[in-house]
């Protein structure tokens, strides 16, 4: 592209591509609405043989034999393999012929001098400079609707690559369907991406991703280029030291692509070749566009019944959402409008900073729910759905496959699926084995509880929603599903006959996590946020403060709990009520009281080694009061006051 002065507004893709043109597309009837429609675009000029004949020379095919069109259909090359593969009634239409051919399974091969004859036609349609005077004339009506495409300057190929960029809003029918057909030529090889190609060559050579040969043509192969680049990309944030480590450009050119092929699954070419067979079993009657594909093969990914191929190539796309939240066209579209209220991406000349990865996002967006902000309930929608992926697969958080490595290894393989190594990293953190989890690990687990906060939705912990259902069902009827207080209610009967082993497992592996960060209970965040900032100066939700870290939030609200008014500033009463549940609750275990714990450590191993029932580790130190360490002592006293006092209040009430 010439004019250097100025970048394209896309970082590849269309903005670069190469002035496109295929004004041959609508010349040929590609679209096979636009070719029934009897206001198509003025034609004449983009059906003449001279036009495509060079398609034809370059792919040493024979010479067209009609003055009306050259037609792929025609050519000796690709004739046999047409006849095999693709329906007689699409054989008159060229863009048609190319959808079938490239869209063949894997293992069918093509003749390479049918090969041949598809790249050059696609090439041509992609390099033909009349292709923005014929987009102007069927985006007609969408070019003055789309404020910023209708500034950008014509004949240097920014019109097109906006109209790529903006296809998401495109209304006008003929204008879509044209936008459409030309995207999936584009995306079916990344030389095509001419801009891609810039931006990642020297990287394609340096991970051996694949050739970029001329020679190498086949469109499955092309696809496994940028899926090598993508796999590059997740492996290197999970990494310490980076071997090949992917040039910045190239990055922001990989999360790009990965985005713009964010609504439609056939675009991103491996996954459509991985996940083909699957898609017909999990997602027949899905309707493909604005990533409902995507969405349906990703709520399916741990079924039985889904190949390892389409499986892998999934967790890669959700790693890759996990970078950048774009990569999802669902969530992208619902909370765009949130995002922007709750200034949630406040620099928009970053594309690529910290706003755009997928924790942020969740925890800006959570911070304001917790608050009682107004998000959409389209928004709240697919937060849980991330939030739930997250709970599910550890893999799709870097900084746990990077921290949490040896644990995984060594104790925790072969659990993958549904939680189950995350549940498994939980109970080694809570210290129910003799190894414990490396401190960058444990603070790897915290993160990832926080921004998925089962706390406010039990439902997104599978692991724990399956373990406890029967519980629930029995127990804890009377809450609506999904509510917070049912793990207050689970809680309640952690030690009772309702109580099942595996659920109270999963219950005390999360509440460990969750003790340990106040604003993790939704309702204690909810009844105390107030008495908090005005007597222990926290800040908001998804903020931290060295003076004052989320674990130390709730010894400072219940040293202010029974206070006395000449004692100064007490809390509220509804605050004090949710600070009696906790320390009802955090009785049950001395692992769900942090500061008991850690001051505690040494004498629960001297004293109270064999005392394992319910509430008897407490019990047992309070006993032992006098023999106890002084930091511990403190602790056990402080808290044998409260229980006093709680007393106290309850006969009085």
């Amino acid at each position: 592209m010439a004019a250097q002065s100025r970048s394209p507004p896309l970082l590849l893709l269309v903005s670069s591509l190469c002035l496109w043109s295929s004004v041959t597309v609508l010349g040929l009837k590609a679209a096979n609405s636009l070719a029934e429609s009897p206001k198509q675009p003025d034609a004449r000029a983009v059906d003449h043989p001279e036009n495509n004949a060079p398609v034809a020379a370059a792919a040493g095919a024979s010479q067209p034999r009609r003055a009306s069109g050259w037609k792929l259909a025609e050519e000796a090359a690709c004739r046999e393999d047409l006849t095999r593969l693709c329906p007689k009634q699409t054989w008159s239409n060229n863009l048609a012929v190319l959808e079938c051919l490239q869209d063949r399974r894997e293992e069918i091969e093509l003749a390479p001098d049918c090969n041949h004859l598809l790249w050059n036609y696609k090439l041509n349609l992609t390099t033909d400079p009349k292709f923005e005077s014929v987009a102007t004339e069927v985006c007609r009506s969408t070019i003055a609707e789309i404020k910023e495409c209708n500034e950008e300057e014509r004949g240097r190929g920014y019109l097109v690559s906006c109209l790529v960029d903006h296809r998401g809003n495109i209304s006008e029918y003929q204008c879509n369907q044209y936008i459409t057909k030309i995207t999936g030529i584009i995306f079916s090889d990344y030389r095509l991406i001419c801009g891609f190609m810039d931006k990642c060559k020297e990287d394609i050579n340096s991970l051996r991703c694949g050739s970029i040969n001329v020679g190498q043509k086949d469109v499955h192969s092309q696809g496994e280029v940028i899926a090598c680049l993508e796999r590059a990309l997740v492996r290197q944030a999970e990494q310490q030291e980076r071997v090949h480590p992917i040039k910045e450009e190239c990055q922001k050119a990989i999360l790009r692509v990965a985005e713009l092929s964010s609504d439609d699954f056939h675009l991103d070419r491996h996954l459509f070749f991985a996940c083909r067979d699957d898609r017909e079993r999990f997602c027949q009657n899905v309707q493909a566009g604005e990533g409902k594909v995507y969405k349906c093969l990703f709520n399916h990914k741990f079924e039985e019944a889904m190949s390892e191929k389409c499986r892998d190539a999934l967790t890669t796309r959700q790693k890759l959402i996990s970078q950048d939240y774009r990569v999802s066209y669902s969530l992208a579209k619902a909370c765009k409008l949130d995002l922007r209220k709750q200034r949630c991406s406040l620099d928009s000349s970053l594309p690529r900073a910290r706003e755009a990865r997928l924790s942020y996002l969740l925890l800006c967006l959570e911070a304001a729910v917790h608050r009682g902000r107004p998000v959409s309930g389209e928004c709240q929608g697919e937060m849980l759905d991330f939030r739930r992926m997250l709970m599910e697969d550890f893999s799709l958080s870097p900084e746990i496959v990077l921290h949490c490595r040896t644990e995984i290894e060594a104790q925790c393989s072969g659990l993958h699926r549904k939680g189950r190594t995350l549940h498994c990293l939980m109970r080694l953190g809570r210290g129910d084995r003799s190894s414990a989890v490396d401190g960058v690990c444990q603070s790897a687990l915290q993160t990832l509880i926080q921004s998925a906060d089962p706390g406010a939705d039990y439902r997104i912990d599978r692991a724990l929603n399956e373990a406890c259902e029967s519980v629930i069902q029995t127990a804890c009827k009377h809450i609506r599903s999904g509510d917070p207080m049912i793990l207050s209610c689970l809680m309640e009967h952690l030690y009772t006959e309702k109580m099942v082993g595996d659920c109270e497992h999963r219950l005390l592996e999360l509440q460990y996590f969750i003790s340990r960060d106040w604003k993790l209970d939704p309702i204690l965040y909810r009844k105390c946020q107030g008495d908090a900032a005005r007597l222990c100066h926290t800040l908001g939700w998804n903020e931290t403060s060295e003076l004052m870290p989320p674990g130390a939030v709730f010894s400072c609200l219940y040293r202010h709990a029974y206070r006395t008014e000449e004692q100064g500033r007490r809390l509220s009463r509804d605050c004090k009520v949710e600070v009696q549940r906790i320390l009802h609750q955090r009785a049950l275990d001395v692992k769900l009281d942090p500061e008991l714990q850690k001051r505690c450590m040494t004498d629960l191993g001297k004293w109270c080694s064999d005392k394992t029932d319910t509430g008897q580790e407490l019990e047992c130190l309070q006993e032992h009061l006098e023999d106890l360490v002084s930091s511990c002592r403190e602790v056990v006293g402080n808290l044998t006051e409260l229980e006093s006092e709680v007393r106290v209040h309850i006969i009085i009430a």
